[in-house]
């Protein structure tokens, strides 16, 4: 299956810097605000088509009230027609917090002479691993700064811990990576390690306002940044993941250069990004910026919905920097990842540490301190069916054959199913009995709904041989 969005392949090439600032606010100025169009692009999108950089603005610039409504519906029902109504649950892991750079918006930069500094050793990220899986676990995306110790070979090497640990039922099955860009080797060793997504934010798709935030180390390299997920598609690692930091520029040139950079992995790989992540700033030691782009609840979940609709293939992370409550919302919107239970300090999940965060042991606040069960019951509350389900990587439906997947809708079928048993799982090994209540109903109503799509005999069948004590059984 490949894709070739408007121009891309003529103008894009392997390897090479393809953000044009003047030609994406040239879309945006110049794209007026008009309902029937709207209507027409939303329409697009629930056919599961990938909308252009024109249509994208025409979401943008759609400012009136009803379609910014319809907009939003759009993108409810978008999520539900491919991906049901479920939602992947994960956690971040810090490795180590060390950092050459000095990026004005982070706690862990190399300025920060407060910061704590640590990297844990083996035997800390084992316990930290089997406290995860003590919650009920299964999937992690490791973070590290950027250090020299923390090269491909110790991330290789982490990775390998991460896999090795089991504790009872428990075991992570899926490691994805959020460290900096490497060469072309470097990923290769990374994906020889196993991982699931390597997960790059360009911050700032801007490339004036990129210099001014970051004053040292190799990030100040916009284009050694913007072009390492070309390195790693070089190196066959496909799985890969986008994101912008919004409040450090206009949110609408930062939507249209992710949507930018889809096109670009299509255009010379043709596979586009595994997921895509909107985290906005938040508090940080030594945070140093104007706020002059601080991005609104308002505008917040208006931007998930049209990055909803622009590419209906692509997972969306919505992650523990926002509240409770704008995170019930705004998940509505389109996102299939949150993550639950998330500690940022080192050493935190197995260690009983400070109540208050301390911003200068983490690398910024977040608002969303619920443990991973909260979460999970509050998604049972909400009609969402909670999933751990690692399926589509270890059966290797990932890249362009995700894609093949995920466009014409099959994920629906394939991951209802497998998210019913990993949620089995987890009420059978882990739950509260008022969640596994809830469980158990949420898993018996989405039963009902798959008939005709998925064998739900065999489904049921399976049920009872996890609470007989099998595990890992997926489709």
């Amino acid at each position: 299956m490949k894709f070739y969005p408007e121009k891309c392949r003529i103008k894009d090439e392997r390897m090479k810097p393809f953000i044009d600032p003047d030609e994406l606010w040239d879309y945006i100025n110049n794209t007026r605000q008009d309902p029937v169009r709207v209507r027409e692009t939303i329409a697009k999108s629930l056919d599961k088509q990938r909308l252009t950089l024109e249509e994208t603005a025409l979401l943008i610039n759609a400012t009136d009230t009803d379609l910014v409504e319809e907009i939003k519906q759009g993108a409810r029902d978008l999520k539900k027609k491919i991906y049901g109504n479920r939602i992947v649950l994960f956690a971040p892991l810090y490795i180590g917090n060390k950092c050459t750079n000095n990026c004005k918006y982070c706690g862990f930069r190399a300025s920060n002479k407060e910061a704590i500094r640590k990297t844990l050793s083996d035997e800390e990220i084992v316990k930290e691993i089997e406290a995860l899986e003590d919650n009920g676990q299964k999937r992690l995306i490791l973070v590290y700064g950027e250090h020299p110790e923390y090269d491909a070979d110790y991330i290789a090497h982490t990775v390998r811990i991460a896999y090795s640990v089991k504790k009872g039922h428990g075991e992570i099955r899926r490691v994805n990576i959020n460290a900096a860009p490497l060469d072309i080797e470097g990923f290769r060793k990374v994906k020889q390690a196993g991982i699931g997504t390597y997960q790059i934010f360009q911050e700032t798709y801007h490339p004036e306002v990129y210099r001014m935030y970051h004053l040292g180390g190799k990030k100040k390299d916009y284009d050694w940044r913007l072009t390492a997920l070309d390195r790693a598609q070089e190196a066959g690692l496909d799985d890969v993941g986008i994101g912008a930091l919004f409040s450090l520029y206009d949110w609408r040139f930062e939507v249209m250069g992710l949507v930018r950079h889809t096109n670009h992995l299509e255009a010379c790989y043709n596979v586009g990004p595994h997921t895509i992540s909107f985290p906005r700033v938040q508090s940080a030691a030594m945070l140093d910026f104007e706020g002059k782009y601080l991005v609104s609840d308002a505008d917040f979940a208006k931007l998930v919905a049209i990055l909803r609709l622009a590419v209906p293939y692509t997972g969306m992370i919505l992650t523990a920097r926002e509240n409770a409550a704008l995170r019930k919302e705004v998940i509505q919107y389109g996102v299939s990842q949150i993550d639950g239970g998330t500690k940022l300090e080192l050493g935190s999940y197995s260690q009983s540490l400070n109540q208050e965060q301390d911003l200068n042991r983490e690398q910024f606040k977040i608002n969303d301190d619920r443990s991973l069960n909260e979460v999970i019951d509050e998604l049972l509350e909400n009609d969402f069916l909670p999933s751990f389900c690692t399926a589509c990587y270890r059966l290797g439906r990932t890249g362009e054959h995700f894609m093949e997947f995920s466009v014409p809708g099959f994920i629906k079928r394939f991951c209802t199913a497998n998210a019913i048993l990993t949620l089995t799982e987890y009420l059978v090994d882990y739950a509260p009995e008022e969640t596994a209540k809830k469980g158990w109903k949420t898993i018996e109503e989405n039963l009902i709904k798959l008939e005709g799509f998925q064998d739900v005999r065999e489904i049921r069948n399976r049920i009872e041989r996890i609470k007989q004590g099998e595990r890992d059984l997926y489709f």
